[in-house]
C-alpha cells in the first residue's frame, strides 16, 4: 500500500505526536506501507506550523523528512467537481501510485471518500477511517 498524505495530516501528526496520525506514520516508517507527500503539502503544512505553533516545526522537519516527495503533475486527470486548491493535491497523489489518499478535509474531499470509482482508484480516507480498515 502507498499511503498519499495531505497537509492536515503532517499537520496533524507535528501537532500531536501520541495520535493517529504520527501513530500512522511510525507504522510507515517501519516497512507497514510506503508513505508519501508533495511538496505543496509539505510546504502548506509547514506553513501553517510556523503560523501556529512555531516552536515544533523542528520536530515537524524531523517527522518528515523520511516521507517521499511526488509532484504533482498538472496534466493529470481529476475528479469532476474538485475544488481547484485540492487538484495539485489529488493529481500527486494519482502521480505517486497512491492507494489511498489520507486526508482530514472533509468538506472538499468528501463528497469522493470511499468511493475509488469516481477517482481513479484512490481510496480517499480520513486516517481514522484507513486505521480501522486495516484493523479490522
Amino acid at each position: 500500500m502507498t499511503l498519499f498524505l495531505d497537509a492536515n495530516v503532517l499537520f496533524t501528526a507535528a501537532h500531536d505526536p501520541r495520535g493517529k496520525a504520527a501513530l500512522l506514520i511510525e507504522a510507515g516508517r517501519s516497512g507497514r506501507w510506503k508513505l508519501v507527500t508533495s511538496s505543496y503539502a509539505r510546504e502548506e503544512a509547514r506553513r501553517n506550523l510556523t503560523a501556529k505553533f512555531p516552536q515544533i516545526v523542528g520536530d515537524y522537519e524531523a517527522l518528515v523528512s523520511g516521507i517521499h516527495l511526488v509532484g504533482h503533475p498538472p496534466d493529470l486527470p481529476f475528479p469532476a467537481g474538485l475544488a481547484s486548491k485540492d487538484r495539485p493535491i489529488f493529481r500527486a497523489a494519482l502521480a505517486s501510485g497512491a492507494t489511498h489518499l489520507l486526508t482530514g478535509d472533509l468538506r472538499d474531499f468528501g463528497p469522493f471518500m470511499n468511493r475509488p470509482d469516481q477517482t481513479f482508484g484512490i481510496r480517499i480516507q480520513t486516517v481514522a477511517e484507513f486505521l480501522k480498515s486495516v484493523l479490522d
